[in-house]
């Protein structure tokens, strides 16, 4: 039952994401010195993936790159943090599940423990009752050796009063 809500909870999570992304966007670009920051943010993000590709694609690092006009730089800024904020919902999301698996297992390998220590437990009696029988088994045959059969059914007393005669049948 509770994974089936769980599940449902973080996909309501990453859904629900989208639109408070888009909400940020918008009122980051509205506010003056948010609205700097994230420009110096956009502009350094810039410069650090044109050197990137130009490393990549073999074309000369030591090239003066252009910064973006401030209202690319904006909207540029304003992506970056959307899809941080959707990122770092679903990174959220995946480490909550994996600690939610994780705590699932660990109840199961408890059981798992307790179960088998109860078998080797269950185990340890039962060849203990078999130690048992052995010892009374030998016991039995010792006294069998020393007294005969019948010694042991005490059937020898009865067998005595009749003076060693057959029983007659009735």
């Amino acid at each position: 039952m509770a994974l089936p809500v769980a599940k449902l909870g973080t996909l309501a999570l990453r859904t629900l994401s989208k639109p408070i992304a888009s909400r940020l966007k918008s009122q980051a670009a509205v506010h003056p010195k948010f609205r700097n920051f994230i420009i110096a943010i956009a502009q350094t993000n810039h410069r650090v993936t044109t050197k990137i590709q130009r490393r990549i694609y073999g074309h000369a690092t030591n090239v003066e790159i252009r910064p973006l006009d401030e209202q690319k730089a904006v909207q540029a800024a304003t992506d970056l943090i959307g899809e941080a904020f959707i990122f770092s919902v679903a990174v959220a999301a995946l480490i909550f599940e994996v600690q939610r698996s994780a705590r699932s297992e660990a109840r199961k390998e408890e059981a798992r423990k307790q179960e088998l220590e109860e078998l080797k437990q269950r185990g340890d009696t039962l060849a203990k009752e078999l130690e048992d029988l052995k010892l009374k088994l030998s016991e039995i045959e010792r006294l069998a050796q020393g007294r005969g059969l019948t010694g042991i059914l005490k059937l020898k007393g009865v067998h005595g009063a009749e003076g060693g005669k057959a029983a007659t049948p009735a």
